[in-house]
């Protein structure tokens, strides 16, 4: 008897968006702006940089139109682990991201 292996090929559908990499942004913005992709490539990291930074201080990061970056504190919960469904699993309490929209982005997103 012989095995036929079959290659499966990942189909995207239409409707879905792709995936933007900061590499994409920063040829677009460097073909639109008519500027070198390593001058872009360096903004683009400094500014990354410095939400972070900011983030890592606790400090809240507001732009006007587009949307506001805070950190907030998510309280300790109880999971459970599927093949242990009787013992708990404590969930410690952590600080994360949490990005809201700016009335301007929600509006262009809403209305796609």
């Amino acid at each position: 008897m012989a095995i036929v292996k079959k290659s499966i090929k990942k189909v995207e559908p239409k409707n879905e968006a792709s995936t933007t990499t900061k590499k994409k942004l920063i040829n677009a913005i460097s073909q639109e702006k008519g500027i070198h992709p390593n001058d872009v490539r360096h903004v683009i990291q400094a500014f990354l940089d410095k939400m972070t930074d900011s983030l890592k201080q606790g400090d809240r990061l507001e732009f006007r139109d587009f949307g506001v970056f805070e950190v907030v504190e998510r309280k300790q919960k109880i999971g459970r682990n599927p093949k242990r469904a009787d013992e708990p699993i404590i969930i410690p309490a952590r600080n994360a991201v949490k990005f809201t929209p700016g009335k301007k982005m929600r509006e262009l997103v809403e209305s796609k």
